[in-house]
């Protein structure tokens, strides 16, 4: 699945969003994808899952991580892909940590995924989640890169990288306009 068929399936499901947004990251944008909207369809899900996990099968993951609420459906797909168990962290007082319990140590080499990444703060903060119980990292994944993926410290394969802008909020030239925003991502503001 190249990039250009990634795009499709947002468009395609109205995932590709335009209006003013502020991110999970805390920046504002005048786009936004929407994953879930690509993912409530399990034949989507899947195609993109087995996209991800053949991208990443080198890296010789045994488990994946991925941030709840966003990464657990595209995490649970590529885990199916690659025939390893798929965990994800969820958050407890504001920091993401691992409940119901699962659990991983020093023998796990651990593909951490999430759904679309813009700063790389989720991923590196499951990664930090993974390398407190001592399991390794060998890479991270995700459906889209918006541009934060350069910020990792391992191997990263995208399915699609999306240059939509990003603003700080004090800077937000949508702000200035008094144009509301919206918050349509998972985390909490």
């Amino acid at each position: 699945m190249d990039s250009a068929a990634v795009i499709d399936l947002f468009r395609k499901t109205g995932a590709l969003l335009e209006g003013h947004f502020r991110l999970s990251s805390g920046l504002h944008s005048t786009g936004y994808l929407q994953c879930a909207l690509v993912l409530q369809y399990p034949a989507y899900a899947e195609a993109l899952g087995q996209a991800l996990g053949a991208a990443a099968r080198s890296l010789g993951a045994n488990a994946v991580l991925s941030p709840a609420l966003g990464g657990v459906v595209i995490g649970q797909e590529v885990g199916r892909a690659l025939g390893v168990r798929a965990l994800f962290a969820e958050r407890q007082g504001g920091l993401l940590t691992l409940r119901r319990g699962f659990t991983l140590g020093p023998d796990d080499r651990v593909l951490v995924v999430e759904d679309v990444v813009t700063t790389g703060g989720s991923t590196r903060e499951t990664m930090d989640v993974a390398r407190a119980t001592g399991a390794s990292i060998v890479g991270a994944a995700a459906i889209i890169d918006r541009g934060g993926a350069a910020s990792l410290d391992v191997p990263f394969h995208a399915l699609a990288t999306v240059g939509l802008p990003t603003y700080d909020p004090d800077a937000c030239p949508l702000c200035a306009q008094g144009m509301p925003v919206v918050k349509p991502g998972s985390r909490p503001t």
